[in-house]
């Protein structure tokens, strides 16, 4: 690798510190300030988090290697992806921005169901935060997991010949600078570095497909080698789709409903009123974003199949095209966007576990009368025990970063998806509804994919987990919210 890449990736680790021993000054002195930015981000910094803090390493992983690999129809997953991103910023943000801020002042998502439903707050912060720290092990484990391949692909011997693993290395090192500006800046620094990574990525996402077709590169020559492989509808966003595989693709956005990660952001933007700003700037750069991945998938397909690129996994084409085709120091500046969808969802996620561990375990259990210190100390510690745990599912080098982030996101979508919306639309729910609804959608979708559903289901296409995760919290939480409400006195 070139002097100019290793420059612009310095260049990038030295601004992401940088920001967080801003933020540090700025508000980590009590919980409200290191967990939640004392609810004050301006409406850009707020979208912009939530979408860089959305996307992660998938974005430019997982997203251009599915459709490098099997062609158009997979871009359902984006247009799911963006419908369902829509209706939570139209339903979902309004109403708990309001609604976290009125009950009680919640920092995290627990605690806004434990003050909503104070006759099961403790069930329900404890079963919340569980799943939490749970899902948040794995998602976490799939953004090292991006970072591992990143390092083993570009990096590839640099490691190695001193005797360490390029991909281990990888890992290491992506989760040591995420760990160095989210334990000492917290949410701030959080939601400052996902506004910096999120412009980056968007224009990584716009340049590469441009300059792969500004080469020559024939789009026609991805179509033609794919059905050489057999697959003659490469091109076709409908063509041999199925209506389970349809449903599996746009049920993703079902997803975003139950993402703590991303609808911590609503809690915190500066007022109700710039939540609608915010929806703004954010669908706009989720939508040139989607765009620009679907592009790198099927231009970079193209280019390998024109100029005889070997691409052994699909996942790694982006990073192949940014080492192929730019000067070094415009490489090391995709490499940095990669790293940023990686690292800004990384952190986003360590930071909302640790606030449940915190708030929601320690506090609650073993030190009540814990100070403000103390509790943004611990909040600290707990943010360096998950990502040590997320390492640990990480270093199988044959993970794949699409599927264990399919898994994470609807977890989280069927456990908390109904539940938010039903908690914040629907005046009948209970608080044994709200437990039933939690319980059912995450057991739900841990069988399914136990029983290999997610994979094959009845002898034909799989079925992807959320979708009966998701209408089983649903049926839940109506169900037992009807069978024990309250006696009119």
């Amino acid at each position: 690798m070139e002097t100019g890449t290793y420059i612009s990736l310095a260049a990038y680790f030295v601004l992401m510190i940088a920001i967080g021993l801003y933020a540090w000054r700025k508000s980590t002195s009590d919980s409200a300030g290191y967990l939640l930015a004392g609810r004050n981000l301006h409406p850009a910094v707020a979208a912009l988090s939530a979408g860089a803090s959305d996307m992660s390493g998938w974005l430019l992983l997982g997203l251009p290697g599915a459709l490098y690999a099997s062609g158009l129809v997979e871009a359902w997953i984006g247009i799911g992806l963006f419908a369902g991103a829509l209706v939570n910023w139209w339903v979902v943000a309004p109403r708990l921005r309001q609604q976290t801020e009125a009950l009680g002042n919640a920092l995290t998502i627990p605690q806004f169901l434990a003050n909503k439903f104070p006759d099961k707050a403790v069930a329900l912060r404890v079963t919340a935060a569980v799943i939490i720290v749970a899902f948040f092990a794995v998602y976490t484990a799939a953004g090292l997991v991006g970072g591992g391949k990143l390092f083993e692909t570009s990096f590839s011997g640099l490691f190695s010949s001193a005797g360490m693993s390029d991909y281990m290395t990888g890992i290491w090192i992506t989760a040591g600078v995420v760990l160095a500006y989210t334990m000492v800046g917290g949410f701030l620094a959080v939601s400052l570095t996902d506004f910096v990574q999120g412009c980056i990525m968007v224009v990584a996402l716009i340049l590469m497909p441009v300059v792969v077709l500004t080469t020559g590169t024939d789009l026609g020559a991805a179509a033609e080698a794919a059905r050489a492989a057999g697959n003659p509808d490469y091109l076709s966003l409908f063509t041999g789709l199925s209506v389970i595989g349809f449903l599996s693709a746009v049920t993703w956005g079902l997803g975003y409903f139950g993402q703590p990660h991303i609808i911590v952001r609503f809690m915190a933007v500066r007022s109700v009123p710039d939540v609608r700003i915010a929806r703004n700037i954010a669908m706009s750069w989720m939508g040139i974003a989607l765009i620009g991945a679907v592009g790198v998938g099927i231009a970079g397909r193209a280019y390998a199949e024109a100029n005889g690129v070997t691409v052994e996994d699909p996942e790694t084409i982006f990073i192949i095209l940014a080492n192929l085709l730019f000067h070094p120091l415009i490489t090391g500046f995709l490499l940095a966007a990669l790293l940023a969808a990686i690292m800004s969802t990384i952190s986003s996620q360590l930071l909302v576990a640790s606030s449940s561990l915190t708030e929601d375990f320690y506090r609650l259990f073993l030190r009540k009368e814990a100070s403000e210190r103390e509790t943004v100390t611990v909040g600290r510690i707990c943010v360096l025990l998950v990502a040590l745990l997320a390492i640990a599912i990480a270093s199988d080098p044959d993970s794949q970063v699409l599927g264990l982030v399919s898994n994470a996101w609807a977890g989280f979508g069927a456990a908390f998806g109904p539940l938010i919306i039903l908690s914040l639309t629907w005046n009948k729910m209970t608080g044994s509804g709200a437990v039933a609804g939690l319980v059912t959608g995450a057991a739900v979708v841990i069988g399914w994919i136990a029983l290999g559903w997610n994979g094959s289901f009845m002898g034909g296409d799989g079925v992807y987990e959320i979708i009966p995760g998701f209408i089983a919290a649903w049926l839940a939480i109506f169900v037992v919210s009807n069978l024990t409400q309250p006696m009119e006195s």
